[in-house]
């Protein structure tokens, strides 16, 4: 038998490392040659590794989430003896060094004091007597219940037990002469919940959080809000799906807020922009290469439209439908997630009123839709039911103004609000 050492390859340029996203195998099973081993996540993709070889896995480079440098051992597979040439000879496992003893400590000379005993759980409140167990007279009874005041917690001053208007009035003395005793507190009836889940940050997940602390880090954000009246836009969009849509596709608003951006940016060229902070140059771009941010089962990817500037809204909408499915399926490539200049983030129907979004660092600018509604708006001096929505808009300050911000958000209003100068050049 000879054992084979598949290595973790270059993935990617300038990939030096990657993280285990999910193993296919696990050790002691047996796999054929091209059988996948592991999924590995890099900063742009998800990548499938399979098998040069058959046989048996011998060992693996640690549970999901272990970060595993280019050229390091992935993989152990004991073969055949007629497996090919480029399978290693079996080598004896050295020895495991043995585990560092720590030095004792001053104090360690002493005997740890013994943990303190867990406090005995409390006891369960004994519910008072029911007021029918009490001797009284309905008058008693009556000003008990004005007053307030439990008739089980009040002592009988009579032999034979019953509770006299004496009593009541000893009972309220005792309880601070207020006139009424304070009513008796339930004890809780529900089970507590005490369980903690410890879940592990890996994957994608772990890409996404240090991705938006990376953005939070060195960017100061701007955020820039704004109302849209898109009852016009609306009109349009349903007249074009009416008849158009069998042949050609539904359309949603994406495709136009694509367009108006792609309209608005030439005079806006810092906003279509990459910023390399470390190196001080911002990149301006010529082609739009729009990030459409997409929930998918893992989390939060980015894939990208590129040269959007030469889509027409049908064409748009068809590869934004192409991207989104396969971000979520996770067949996305590096090259359809990365190099996006401006990024539109939407939560759809659930968008809320306002969101603040976080720009996708290297970028300077985000476009976030949120929630359309119909609702009351005065136009022309009449109040009449329009369909509103806000565009909340994120920029870097150290690039964008302010002045500028309002300057873009506006010119992509105007253009939503009178959709026929979208088709003007």
């Amino acid at each position: 038998m000879a054992r084979f050492i598949f290595k973790l390859p270059d993935i990617g340029e300038g990939i030096a490392e990657a993280e285990v996203a999910e193993w296919r195998v696990k050790v002691g099973d047996v796999i054929e040659e091209d059988q996948p081993l592991v999924d590995m996540m890099t900063d742009k993709a998800t990548v499938e590794l399979t098998s040069p070889v058959g046989g048996t896995i011998v060992a693996v480079a640690g549970e999901a989430g272990v970060m595993v440098a280019t050229g390091a051992e992935l993989v152990v597979i004991e073969t055949a003896a007629d497996a090919p040439a480029v399978v290693e000879e079996e080598k004896p496992a050295p020895k495991a060094a043995p585990a560092p003893v720590e030095a004792p400590k001053a104090a360690a000379k002493k005997e740890a004091a013994p943990a303190p005993a867990p406090a005995p759980a409390p006891a369960p409140v004994a519910e008072p007597a029911h007021e029918t167990r009490t001797l009284a007279a309905p008058a008693v009874r009556q000003r008990a219940k004005e007053l307030g005041i439990d008739m089980a917690q009040v002592k009988a001053s009579a032999p034979n037990g019953r509770i006299r208007h004496a009593d009541l009035d000893a009972f309220v003395a005792y309880s601070g002469g207020g006139g009424s005793a304070a009513p008796r507190v339930a004890a809780p009836t529900g089970k507590p919940r005490e369980g903690v889940e410890a879940v592990k940050v890996i994957g994608l997940r772990r890409k996404i959080a240090e991705k938006m602390q990376e953005a939070k880090r060195r960017i100061p954000h701007i955020t820039y809000v704004d109302e849209i009246d898109v009852t016009e836009i609306e009109a349009l969009r349903a007249q074009l799906n009416a008849q158009y849509g069998k042949e050609r596709g539904k359309l949603t608003l994406l495709p136009f807020l694509v367009k108006a951006i792609v309209k608005v940016l030439p005079r806006f060229p810092q906003v279509n922009a990459r910023y390399d902070d470390d190196a001080g140059v911002l990149n301006q771009y010529e082609g739009v290469h729009v990030g459409i941010a997409a929930q998918t089962p893992g989390g939060l990817v980015v894939p990208v439209l590129r040269h959007a500037e030469t889509h027409d809204l049908w064409s748009a909408a068809a590869e934004i439908g192409r991207l989104a499915t396969a971000a979520k399926d996770g067949k996305a490539n590096a090259k359809e997630l990365a190099g996006s200049t401006i990024t539109i983030t939407s939560l759809g129907a659930m968008g809320g009123l306002v969101t603040t979004p976080v720009i996708n660092h290297p970028e300077v600018a985000i476009v976030g839709v949120n929630k359309m509604i119909e609702r009351p708006v005065v136009k022309n001096g009449q109040i009449v039911i329009r369909k509103m929505m806000n565009l909340s808009s994120g920029f870097d300050h150290r690039i964008v103004d302010g002045w500028d911000a309002a300057e873009f958000v506006q010119a992509v209003k105007m253009l939503l609000e009178h959709p026929a100068t979208l088709f003007i050049d």
